[in-house]
């Protein structure tokens, strides 16, 4: 079958970023400068800069710069150090891996496939590079295709391949429910979790198993790769595709002053380097990097035991809970023993044994599980060698889908199973789950910071006592150590990009947090592997909002003041405030860009073709 990432499927995935110890120092010392000149301007900020006469927009914003300053201390904390694990050489048998010999024998591996309805065709792709992978030892290794879509085209795909297949008659807890299915008919030492597009390496075991060395280690979480992420167009041939030849030369020319000029280039910001290579990486020396489901390998024990763990507690706490209704309807201190010991039977017969919670962010509820296990202390790592590609949304209709069960799942978990507020867990794991949580939070602030520019240029009342020497003194220093800091503690990985799409991201972000509030389960649809046909407009009515009402504001302030027709406008407040809109603008554009978006005939233009627009330009 000929699928849209033919053409890409001989990319290399990019290395990890090498460690360096001076650039490490460099950003603990400028992070450090960044949250001291932050409390400075706050403090100020909240003691001397609040606009007394219009209080209804002064405080939302000092109350935004607040909420978005723990988030900046949070993912400092986050990107402190990098501490990697080091890699170990795969085990030769099961003792090397656990703590209690027992007879020896060679390690058996289980790679399990959940699939719904992804076609037949990208499945064997998957299946075909699993059955690749090597060891240097003998290993039992089994690979199973889980399908919750009971097809007998998948059944005969499984029996074409010589793998294993897995069904069931409902489709109970999604894949949640698809996975712990597959561990009651499997006995592998270790688990192996892939999506149904997961490609992996042939040394995806041999690079990893090592870690297991240490009989802590619950888990390890590889990086996903995007290998189809679109390469874009550049500058010159865009313009020649679109107007002609003669504007491909301008292209050409424009290049030559400014440097190579590429549309179109990950439009949907889904290249995840920035969260493995530095946030994930970074929390390995707090224990603390999460599972993120597809690529990650886990101890059978492990998993299993936290569930018993967590079976235990649930049933515990919706006995408490039951007990004490019981009690307040019968005024009685202490419910009797006999019918207390049936309400346990009871609840036992209905509380079903799950080793992953049926959730839609099923991977990071098991991680909170295994962190707060305060017998075993369960280790997480994260490996930061690339070990399997996979597909990457290719609309905005498939990339709404799955943010909105990643902001959904995450707040979900912060609202009903907060780990902050449990016991288990060590304070530096608490502060990197936290930051994972608060951000998921941020659509709330965001709006006012898209809002304040165009208050203020409607208005012409200023969120501040005043855009004077003062304000600038407190804030451009805060402002530049964070740019400085984060450039710094990136290094290496583009951010720009990722931070406007997270401004942008602010609808689904709050459909999300609706959804939760209101105490709707957040759906759990696949997010397809396909490419969906049409423009989706309707997704980004919000951000055109943003975009039309910044410009137009923007506008008539700048008409005001120079006519001076309206308001009480100051030089200073116009320049800062229009930054402040362009930049807004800047990152609803990127959004509105991806819902127009379209792949070209060919995703990656040669070389040669834009070299033959120059045309003799030097």
């Amino acid at each position: 079958m000929d699928f849209y990432f033919n053409e890409f499927e001989k990319r290399k995935p990019p290395q990890a970023t090498p460690y360096s110890l001076p650039r490490e120092l460099l950003y603990q010392y400028l992070a450090t400068c960044n949250i001291c000149l932050g409390l400075w301007y706050l403090i100020w900020r909240w003691g001397f800069a609040l606009n007394y006469d219009a209080m209804w927009f002064s405080l939302p914003l000092a109350f935004a710069e607040s909420c978005a300053f723990i988030g900046t201390m949070l993912f400092t904390f986050n990107l402190w150090k990098t501490k990697d694990e080091p890699q170990q050489s795969p085990p030769s048998s099961i003792n090397q891996c656990i703590k209690e010999p027992m007879d020896d024998r060679p390690i058996s591996v289980d790679i399990l496939f959940p699939t719904y309805d992804e076609e037949p065709e990208l499945v064997a792709l998957s299946i075909k590079d699993a059955l690749k992978i090597t060891y240097p030892h003998d290993i039992e290794m089994r690979i199973f295709i889980l399908d919750d879509g009971r097809r007998p085209e998948m059944a005969l795909l499984a029996a074409d391949l010589k793998v294993e297949y897995i069904t069931r008659d409902s489709n109970i807890g999604y894949k949640a429910g698809n996975l712990r299915n597959a561990l009651e008919q499997t006995y592998g030492d270790f688990i192996v979790i892939c999506d149904a597009d997961t490609r992996p390496f042939p040394t995806m075991l041999a690079n990893t198993l090592g870690y297991f060395k240490d009989p802590d280690v619950a888990w390890v979480q590889t990086p996903q790769w995007f290998f189809d992420l679109p390469a874009g167009e550049r500058l010159p041939l865009w313009l020649k595709r679109r107007l002609g030849t003669p504007f491909g030369w301008l292209g050409s020319a424009f290049e030559k002053l400014y440097g190579p000029v590429t549309l179109g280039k990950d439009p949907f910001a889904n290249d995840p380097q920035m969260f493995y290579d530095v946030i994930q990486r970074r929390r390995n020396w707090a224990n603390a990097s999460f599972c993120c489901g597809a690529g990650s390998i886990h101890r059978r024990e492990a998993v299993m035991e936290a569930a018993l763990r967590s079976y235990s507690q649930q049933i515990s706490q919706e006995h408490d809970a039951v007990e004490k209704q019981i009690r307040k309807l019968t005024k009685e201190k202490q419910v009797d023993s006999s019918i207390s010991s049936n309400l346990r039977q009871e609840i036992i017969f209905d509380t079903e044994f799950t080793p992953y919670k049926f959730h839609v962010s099923e991977d990071i509820y098991t991680s909170l599980i295994l962190h707060g296990d305060t017998e075993r202390q369960w280790r997480s790592i994260q490996h930061p060698q690339i070990e399997s590609k996979m597909l990457s949304p290719q609309d905005l209709q498939s990339w709404t889908v799955q943010r909105f069960k990643y902001s959904g799942g995450s707040i979900d978990i912060f609202m009903n199973d907060n780990p902050l507020f449990k016991k288990g867990m060590s304070l530096k794991q608490k502060f990197m789950y936290g930051a994972s949580f608060w951000s998921n939070l941020s659509a709330i602030w965001n709006i006012i910071f898209l809002a304040c520019p165009i208050v203020y240029f409607l208005t012409s009342i200023a969120p501040v006592s005043a855009y004077d020497t003062t304000f600038y003194l407190h804030f451009l220093p805060f402002v530049i150590t964070a740019e400085l800091a984060m450039m710094v503690g990136t290094w290496g990985v583009a951010g720009y990009q990722g931070k406007t799409n997270f401004l942008s991201f602010f609808p689904v972000n709050l459909k999300a947090l609706w959804t939760v509030l209101r105490g709707k389960k957040i759906s759990f649809p696949t997010t397809p592997k396909n490419r969906q046909q049409g423009r989706f407009l309707h997704l980004v009515i919000p951000q055109i909002a943003v975009l039309a009402l910044s410009a137009a504001s923007m506008g008539f302030a700048w008409y005001a003041y120079s006519a001076q027709l309206f308001g009480n406008y100051s030089l200073g407040g116009l320049i800062l405030n229009s930054f402040w809109a362009l930049n807004n603008m800047m990152a609803m554009w990127g959004m509105i860009a991806a819902a127009c978006w379209s792949p070209p005939a060919s995703n990656e233009p040669s070389q040669v073709n834009v070299e033959e627009l120059n045309y003799g330009i030097d």
